[in-house]
């Protein structure tokens, strides 16, 4: 496990490597507390020529009010006001003041963004509520989302919840970006850029502390090695206490326990010519991640098979607690979350003619190791349930970007090949009779038919993806800017499933428990109780196709500070393949023709006003939007005709909508205080959806009368609901980010400093937490209270903060339990948490 002392000795490290004398980096006020739009420095690395230098630090934003935020959202070095799309820029100080160091914490300042994790690999983020299929994990569909770093597509969504590491900027870019990325992706990206080798030295080093025993550490060294090589190597670590108590372990659970090391070399071999290789390393090692009772409600199943029935089955059996927010849990299987990340890029960027050309080649791999309790009780139901999975990805992008008077553009290819290999096991316990067979059988009396019924699962995966993709910007006026963009994408996706699942028999010898009638001990009564739990699969999906992406952007200068914009995209997620399994047919093969997922294909359109006034003090950004997406990717439940147990997979829903407005405003009147405000509406729904998975209190056994939102039973199976007009799951229709910072100059101990306070706020209103909404899973709208006070300057910044001040209970997400027993799941937010921080910049 990652030791949780290494945060003290990241200090000492730092502070002998770094030469006396050293430059300083840029002030420690530079820390604008506007995320979405106030002024921020431009990223260290940034392509272009105009661009700042590690070198030579840009002017504090804190010292100007008319300083330009530069982004590479179009692969070239802009102010993000004349950038006709929608933004939002987070700078690294935004970034340390906050205490914002990972995407979870991200979503707190950024109203569109969602993200939702009950471990690493189950991990989804959306954009305006689209991007990732809802509640169910699978390794054969691809994220709407993609995540960049320092130009490297990350494939993996475990990546989402890695500690930022040495982070200069984070754009999020809302809406398709096919035409312009690496990875076709139809939501939106967040593009983050670490900070760049410096040809002067510099450092940095933090230390934080806090309740829950909160141990941070960070550092990060830079220098020239030769006169053309510059390198920066820089740490960070995080552990903390877990926040729920586990009675059966006796152990904190879901704490923090985070290692990230990143280094780089920079080199100059000749004007016009820089070579960078970066390499990373990031481990989590947590214990974790367990989903606590939240509530019961009451299911179609019979009275015998809900929870409370099946829990006294168990004598002397009872909750820790039926309130979520006394955070205890008795889970008894083992725990555990390690997530290794890690790879290697060299990226090369040359000036030809009038334009830069781009190679970016990167390897990366993945090491998962999860443990789960996955009847989320305190019962030997499943003792094992666990998918550890191996990955390795290759990428190679390669692109012109020409900058010359009236034209310029972006032409690039990109190719991306991935394989993953996992091996999941599943196995039950001595409670897996009663809990899971009918109690009208003799079998659910008798532990020893299902104790030990286990699956032993092979699943690959080898996915290849190529795209040739353009980016025109014809400026035919000085205000007028009309840009037309293409994709060609092809994907291929070769999978295999392969589970063997084998039980005891009535005779005492193990057997392979087979969907085949004519398999040996098929009639066995206690093969046949095993099988309608879960039998051996088999099958090899395949996936394979074309398709074309195209946008249309017109922008025109109003006036020097006032930008409009309009922009059509026709977007394509890629199809897919279920490698979860998929339902078996009563011949006992599996139902093939659910095995391969559509494409999306998404229709966006979206209208925005970008604007500055009072001599640039104030910015207001207002964007809204209008996406159709044909082919949704979701979560369903066996709707094959003739399928004889239910199950989970992915497929597709008829159609989609999301709109809504977005805007963002920040001010600062003078050099004393900044504020800002972002907020969205966003209205998302199933348009056309007649076969979903039903909510629990519709399913398991019989249609039921609505006793909540309006899901109407289909006709096909009960186990499907038609959810048309119903709210997209994980979307607030009300999202806002605001806070403030005031500071005051004085001397301390001799030296020109800033004390300062800070606020920062965000609140969401109810949303679905379930892929079909239920009255059991909607979560209450809530807001978060941030404060800090400190005080700093250009070499340290010393401050007090507090998260979650008024100590609000919350829910981040609400699930649906295997077997549709009543019982919901539970992944709290964090309770008040407090502490202090001292950073020191050399």
């Amino acid at each position: 496990m990652v030791r949780s002392h290494v945060a003290a000795l990241l200090v000492g490290s730092a502070l002998g490597l770094v030469p006396a004398g050293g430059a300083a980096a840029q002030v420690a006020d530079s820390a604008v507390t506007a995320p979405a739009t106030a002024d921020a420095v431009p990223a260290a690395n940034a392509p272009q020529p105009q661009t700042p230098t590690a070198t030579e630090p840009a002017t504090p934003p804190a010292a100007t009010n008319g300083g330009d935020i530069l982004v590479t959202a179009r692969r070239k070095a802009e102010n993000v006001q004349d950038v006709p799309i929608a933004i939002s820029v987070i700078d690294a100080g935004t970034l340390e003041s906050q205490g914002t160091y990972n995407i979870n914490r991200l979503t707190q300042l950024q109203p569109t963004l969602q993200f939702f994790s009950t471990n690493p690999r189950n991990t989804f983020i959306n954009i305006r509520g689209i991007g990732a299929p809802f509640g169910l994990t699978n390794d054969g569909f691809e994220q709407g989302v993609g995540i960049y770093i320092d130009q490297v597509y990350y494939n993996r969504i475990a990546a989402a919840t890695l500690d930022f590491v040495d982070v200069e900027q984070i754009e999020v870019l809302r809406g398709p970006q096919g035409t312009l990325y690496g990875k076709n992706t139809t939501a939106g990206a967040i593009n983050i850029t670490t900070r760049a080798p410096s040809f002067e030295y510099e450092g940095k080093a933090e230390v934080s502390l806090g309740n829950y025993s909160f141990k941070q550490g960070k550092a990060s060294v830079s220098g020239p090695i030769t006169d053309d090589l510059a390198a920066r190597i820089s740490v960070s670590t995080t552990d903390r206490r877990g926040t729920i108590y586990n009675v059966t372990s006796n152990q904190w659970i879901n704490s923090q326990d985070n290692l990230g090391v990143r280094g780089s070399l920079l080199w100059k071999p000749m004007d016009g010519l820089r070579l960078t290789l970066s390499g990373d390393y990031n481990l989590q090692d947590p214990i974790c991640c367990g989903q606590i009772y939240a509530r019961v409600g009451t299911t179609q199943r019979a009275a015998n098979r809900q929870y409370a029935a099946l829990t006294a089955l168990f004598p002397g059996y009872r909750v820790p607690s039926t309130d979520p927010f006394d955070r205890l849990t008795d889970l008894d299987a083992a725990l555990a979350a390690r997530n290794e990340m890690g790879g290697l890029s060299l990226r090369a960027e040359a000036d030809v003619g009038d334009g830069t050309l781009t190679s970016v080649t990167a390897w990366r791999y993945w090491d998962w190791g999860p443990k789960n309790d996955r009847d989320f009780t305190g019962l030997p139901v499943y003792t094992r349930v666990n998918n550890p999975t191996k990955q390795n990805q290759y990428t190679q992008e390669l692109r012109y970007a020409y900058d010359a008077g009236k034209i310029d553009f972006v032409v690039g290819a990109f190719g991306f090949y991935q394989e993953i290999r996992t091996s999941g096991v599943q196995e039950t316990g001595p409670a897996g009779s009663a809990w899971l067979l009918a109690p009208s059988s003799a079998l659910s009396r008798n532990p020893a038919v299902l104790n030990g019924l286990l699956a032993e699962n092979d699943i690959r995966l080898d996915n290849l993806s190529v795209a040739a993709f353009g980016k025109l910007n014809w400026h035919p006026t000085e205000a007028l800017t009309i840009s037309p963009g293409i994709r060609i994408n092809y994907d291929k996706k070769d999978g295999l499933y392969n589970s063997i699942v084998t039980g005891t028999a009535s005779d005492g010898t193990r057997r392979v428990v087979s969907n085949d009638p004519a398999s040996a001990y098929y009639n066995d009564p206690w093969i046949a109780a095993q099988r309608g739990t879960q039998a051996s699969q088999f099958f090899e999906p395949k996936f394979s196709d074309w398709n074309l992406s195209y946008d249309l952007n017109l922008s025109y200068k109003v006036a020097p500070d006032v930008l409009g914009y309009a922009t059509y995209a026709r977007s394509f997620k890629t199809g897919g393949i279920n490698l979860n399994g998929v339902p078996s047919l009563p011949s006992g093969l599996p139902a093939l023709d659910v095995a391969q997922i559509d494409p999306e294909k998404v229709d966006h359109f979206e209208i925005g006003v970008k604007s500055q006034f009072w001599d640039r003090r104030a910015t207001l950004n207002v964007t809204g939007f209008w996406t159709n997406i044909k082919d949704f990717q979701a979560s369903v439940i066996s709707n094959v005709s003739g399928s004889n147990v239910l199950r989970g997979y992915l497929a597709n829903a008829d159609k989609v909508r999301v709109r809504g407005v977005e805007a963002d405003f920040s001010v600062r009147p003078t050099d004393r205080f900044s504020g800002y405000v972002s907020g969205a509406y966003t209205d998302g729904k199933f348009v056309r959806f007649v076969d979903a998975p039903c909510p629990p209190e519709l399913a398991g056994g019989g249609t039921g009368t609505p006793p909540g939102p309006a899901a109407t039973p289909g006709a096909n199976s009960p186990a499907n609901c038609n959810v048309s007009g119903q709210w997209l799951p994980g979307l607030s229709k009300w999202a806002f980010s605001w806070g403030g910072e005031y500071n005051v100059p004085g001397i301390v101990f001799g030296q020109e400093a800033q004390g300062y306070v800070g606020y920062d706020a965000n609140y969401r209103s109810k949303f679905s937490s379930n892929a079909s909404r239920s009255i059991y899973t909607d979560i209450d709208g809530y807001s978060i209270h941030n404060f800090r006070v400190g005080i700093r300057n250009d070499r340290f910044d010393v401050f007090a903060w507090v998260r979650n001040a008024f100590d609000r209970n919350y829910f981040e997400s609400l699930a649906v339990t295997p077997g549709n027993t009543g019982l919901i799941s539970a992944q709290l937010g964090d309770p008040r948490t407090w502490g202090g921080t001292v950073r020191l910049t050399f």
